[in-house]
């Protein structure tokens, strides 16, 4: 990587990028970097970690697996190892991402944080500030993610607690809660995965129901349940392939009403596309739930020093409480100036057309639709940018400053 550059001592003060610049070196960025220098495109990651996926790599329990089979996950122009189970395993994804930058010769600039990225309208150019220098380039693609930071919702009380509090992000075992009464907030995937974990280690999750939950099994006949629901769409209409889901789901796991687990009453592919709410594919916790091994809790009224009260008015002790509440985006921390994103951070325009903005903003793994939408995304980017860039290089057109960074 060859570069000129304007310097202030030994750190350089502005460096223009020829390609786009993309913020996240998740399997998003990754990915939409692979489908760029596919179509002759140069671009340039930056990453506030100092690794790719990081969110795989330093917020991730050990248990954690795929939740669908390989083939619904795969990155683009790149496959998962032959030899790779069906649901590879959180350590055998983070091998393939990296196996992927590899491949593709994808050389992120780690540590480097965008404090700032806004539209310079005058001079039509985008800038991107980190902590050591300003980089500007004609297109910036967002990839940082619906999961940019955990999510810590307002819980009475919570800070009167004497035990540990943790979210997930920072859960790895059970074993740091051996023998433990452990209040789990949240009962989407993580919560019913931790709390399966938990079991494995004797201690005793409480499990918090805090919305209704739609829960499938993983598989059914020996088929991936995702599989099956893509499939069915491709005949038949979205409701009728939600409702064979639900009676299919009663049959193999019983009625989870009855467990405390409320169904919503749109079905869960309506759901999943309207809200992005995905469903919890079951890996083993209903058989502990119904065992009694995992008790689940209504809702929770407030936090006490040494435990919780509950809506249905009980109280009971714990010893440690973990926040399975999710993640959300960080978007407006540090795009300005920009409409495309809602103040959650996912763009306002819908899928399948949340994908580009205007004046050069791109962004890539913002479809709900896990990292299908991440493929699907990075090829139309990368389409986009290449059309656009042929005709800069046709033309001639070249920047007016020589601070020009050549990846």
């Amino acid at each position: 990587m060859g570069f000129s550059k304007n310097q202030v001592g030994n750190q350089p003060k502005c460096l223009k990028i020829e390609g786009p610049i993309i913020v996240g070196a998740g399997p998003s960025g990754l990915a939409v970097s692979a489908c760029l220098k596919e179509n002759g495109v140069p671009s340039l990651i930056l990453e506030r970690s100092n690794c790719l996926a990081s969110l795989w790599q330093q917020r991730s329990y050990n248990r954690l697996k795929l939740h669908l089979p390989k083939q619904f996950c795969e990155l683009p122009l790149f496959g998962f190892p032959e030899n790779f189970p069906k649901y590879p395993t959180k350590h055998q994804f983070i091998s393939y991402v990296e196996s992927y930058a590899e491949h593709f010769n994808i050389q992120p600039l780690f540590n480097q944080g965008v404090e700032k990225a806004e539209y310079d309208h005058s001079a039509g150019i985008w800038r991107v500030r980190t902590q050591d220098c300003e980089y500007v380039c004609r297109w910036l693609i967002v990839a940082t993610g619906e999961n940019a930071e955990p999510f810590t919702p307002e819980i009475a009380g919570i800070e009167r607690f004497e035990g540990a509090v943790v979210h997930t992000s920072g859960y790895k075992s059970g074993s740091d809660f051996r023998n433990q009464r452990v209040l789990v907030v949240g009962c989407g995937n993580s919560g019913m995965e931790v709390s399966l974990d938990l079991c494995r280690y004797n201690a005793s999750p409480h499990l918090v129901l805090r919305n209704t939950v739609h829960i499938l099994p993983r598989e059914m006949f020996g088929f991936s349940t995702f599989g099956i629901a893509m499939a069915l769409l491709q005949w038949l209409p979205l409701r009728l392939v939600d409702k064979l889901l639900l009676l299919a789901a009663n049959f193999t796991l019983g009625n989870t009403d009855s467990l405390g687990l409320r169904r919503p009453k749109t079905g869960p592919i309506e759901l999943k596309n309207a809200t992005g709410k995905t469903p919890v594919l079951d890996v083993g916790a209903i058989s502990q739930i119904k065992s009694g091994k995992i008790k689940v809790m209504e809702g929770v009224r407030e936090i006490t020093s040494n435990g919780a009260k509950f809506i249905d008015g009980q109280e009971k002790e714990f010893d440690s409480i973990i926040l399975a509440t999710g993640y959300k985006s960080n978007v407006p921390c540090w795009l300005k100036g920009s409409d495309f994103f809602a103040e959650d951070g996912l763009p306002k325009t819908p899928f399948p057309n949340s994908w580009k903005g205007e004046k050069g903003l791109y962004t890539v793994g913002f479809t709900r639709r896990g990292l299908l939408g991440t493929a699907s995304d990075s090829l139309n980017v990368a389409r986009d940018i290449a059309e656009q860039w042929k005709t800069i290089k046709g033309s001639n057109i070249i920047w007016n400053s020589p601070i020009v960074l050549q990846v």
